[in-house]
């Protein structure tokens, strides 16, 4: 990434934020909507600032790691303290843990029907090995 794109006061158009983070300006509009980014306006054009990148690039994160929006809105609310990011920390730690939970269940949940899957796969080609050739 070339030191540009961390200069606290350069600004990003919604191309450039669609084009680097793989989204659709439909998507940076929902966010805005949902108040979770704000950009300043030149008319009719939005203008993102370095600072709504970095809030863009957490909301991404927080929905890889399948956060609502509504949680992701909490930390980030939370990321503008000047705390060195301390109660971000201690609000995110248990969500993180919380999720984590839920992903190991649904892994486990995902082997069982994997091998479920495969014990009904090898019966049924069994089955069929097995039965006549019908003309």
């Amino acid at each position: 990434m070339s030191g540009d794109l961390r200069r606290p006061n350069r600004t990003y158009t919604i191309r450039q934020l669609c084009q680097e983070f793989e989204c659709t300006a439909r998507a940076l509009r929902f966010y805005e909507d949902r108040g979770l980014l704000a950009p300043a306006r030149d008319g009719q054009n939005r203008i993102y600032s370095h600072r709504d990148r970095g809030r863009l690039q957490l909301i991404l994160g927080g929905k890889r790691l399948g956060l609502s929006l509504a949680e992701i809105g909490e930390l980030l609310d939370l990321y503008s303290l000047d705390d060195g990011g301390q109660q971000q920390a201690a609000k995110s730690l248990p969500k993180f843990k919380e999720r984590i939970s839920a992903l190991e269940r649904q892994k486990l949940d995902i082997d069982n029907a994997i091998a479920e899957l495969t014990t009904l796969v090898a019966a049924l080609e069994a089955r069929l090995a097995e039965a006549p050739e019908t003309p």
